[in-house]
């Protein structure tokens, strides 16, 4: 256990350390200059030089380089041009918006894709099959954004069941002090029930939008892992001997695709955290994804580097998470 452990380590900490090296040289490869975006682009040659000498690009890319990951691993992510804050701070900020969301839209795509997918593939051929299969193909087909307006123009402008754009009204915003930064979370902890019923409406469409695109790959990877599992020869014999169809499905079919199945719902819970750029600006959401577009059009390199990384970082994270539940679950893999 100790070495796998060790083993795990090593592989974070090395592929963390790739994860810097390629953040790193992308900054320095794109066709933006730090210095500019920092002193404008009128500024004298002087006050230019100065800035580049102070920035320390004056130096030799390597030292550049052992700055750069000293600086991150002691939590500093540099200034952002935007905002006029440290990068660590606004994201500290704004990365736990994208998390609720995200995290609400996988367990609607877990608790709803998953026996969908196993529903399918014991029913395979027949109209509810088909239909399954269809709602999988347009969670890969609809653009997220298009998506999101029509929810937007259908059930807040027409029905209005759910709140607007943004996290929460502008009546309640800063009523209830940050512990956590989960808004449904502080509320509730605060106490304040309106406050977050408020939030509720304005989170629950696009988790919702969120959840669809999960929920079609899950059950379309689902559907996949159970038809391979059906098709075995001791599913034949336990409905030979007379096993409920039910158990057959959820004891002896269904156990042994959960080790493939926590991977795929790991990598898609981080290409929630990830690919949610389009629905947090279709919504006015004020996560990380809208943080970033607004500092790639202020080509804010500080800010747009430290977003990657943290977006990196979780996707590092959420796969070896995903690997210890693969072990626990399979004792082969240990």
């Amino acid at each position: 256990m100790g070495k796998g452990l060790l083993s795990i380590l090593f592989a974070v900490a090395f592929t963390f350390l790739g994860l810097l090296a390629i953040t790193f040289f992308i900054g320095r490869v794109v066709p933006i200059d730090p210095v500019l975006a920092v002193v404008g682009d009128r500024a004298p040659r002087a006050v230019y030089e100065a800035a580049r000498l102070e920035m320390g690009l004056d130096r030799p890319l390597i030292v550049q380089f052992l700055d750069y990951v000293g600086n991150v691993l002691t939590g500093n992510l540099g200034m952002s041009v935007s905002t006029g804050r440290p990068v660590a701070e606004d994201l500290a900020r704004v990365f736990p918006a994208t998390l609720e969301m995200a995290t609400l839209g996988i367990l609607i795509g877990v608790l709803l894709g998953v026996p969908m997918g196993v529903y399918a593939a014991s029913r395979q051929g027949s109209l509810v099959d088909q239909v399954i299969r269809v709602v999988g193909l347009l969670g890969y087909s609809i653009p997220a954004f298009w998506l999101g307006l029509v929810g937007l123009a259908l059930f807040y402008a027409k029905l209005q069941w759910v709140g607007g754009p943004g996290r929460i009204d502008v009546f309640y915003d800063g009523m209830v002090d940050p512990v956590t930064g989960l808004l449904l979370v502080d509320s509730l902890l605060a106490g304040e029930t309106e406050i977050f019923f408020n939030a509720l409406s304005h989170i629950l469409l696009p988790a919702a939008v969120l959840g669809f695109f999960s929920l079609a790959y899950i059950a379309r990877m689902t559907r996949s892992f159970m038809l391979d599992q059906l098709a075995q020869e001791y599913i034949t014999t336990a409905r030979v001997k007379g096993v409920p169809e039910r158990l057959v499905l959820w004891r002896h079919a269904f156990r042994p695709i959960l080790v493939p199945l926590i991977t795929v719902i790991a990598l898609s819970y981080a290409g929630l955290l990830e690919g949610s750029v389009m629905i947090e600006t279709v919504f006015s959401w004020p996560g990380i994804g809208n943080y970033l577009t607004t500092a790639l059009l202020n080509a804010d390199m500080n800010a747009v580097l430290g977003a990657t990384l943290v977006i990196g970082a979780v996707f590092i994270g959420i796969n070896k998470i995903s690997d210890v539940l693969y072990r626990v679950l399979d004792p082969r893999a240990r």
